[in-house]
């Protein structure tokens, strides 16, 4: 059952894709249609989830679950993970790569490899102060408090001594 992404209560579980690039307008369009279809139909066991999705700065595919209603399975979670896959093909764009780096430079999102990242690190391109996109958060409040921050609060600071 899709719902607003906003109505969606604080301790949801979250899962976070980010592009290596930024969707242009139309595939934005299009993605969006494609996610409210598959939302719609996601079921566990026969059982509607209650779920939304947000897109932020045009590269986040963000899906919500509020597992008070019903929890994901294994069914229900593979099912998500072949459509992440399918948008993957569509649009030819990685969206499941989780050892790359979304950081921002002023109101501008970067993608590097975390090997990059790393070099940018010891190079000082990045510092403790640049703020990071932390997408290993797992609910709905972390993504409100934890997501995006200063390296030196996520898992990026190991690189930046």
């Amino acid at each position: 059952m899709l719902v607003d992404f906003n109505t969606l209560p604080e301790e949801s579980k979250v899962w976070i894709y980010q592009a290596n690039r930024s969707f242009s307008e139309p595939e934005l369009e299009e993605i969006k249609n494609k996610l409210e279809g598959f939302i719609t139909n996601w079921a566990a066991h026969g059982s509607d989830l209650q779920a939304g999705y947000d897109i932020r700065y045009k590269r986040f595919i963000i899906v919500g679950l509020n597992q008070r209603v019903a929890s994901a399975t294994g069914c229900s979670i593979d099912a998500s993970v072949q459509f992440i896959q399918q948008l993957e093909k569509d649009y030819n764009v990685d969206l499941m790569d989780k050892m790359n780096v979304s950081y921002k430079q002023g109101e501008f999102v970067a993608y590097k490899s975390l090997v990059d990242f790393k070099k940018m690190a010891k190079q000082r391109a990045v510092s403790k102060n640049t703020i990071v996109f932390n997408n290993l958060v797992t609910n709905i409040a972390e993504l409100n408090e934890n997501w995006e921050v200063p390296a030196s609060e996520s898992w990026h600071n190991r690189f930046l001594n």
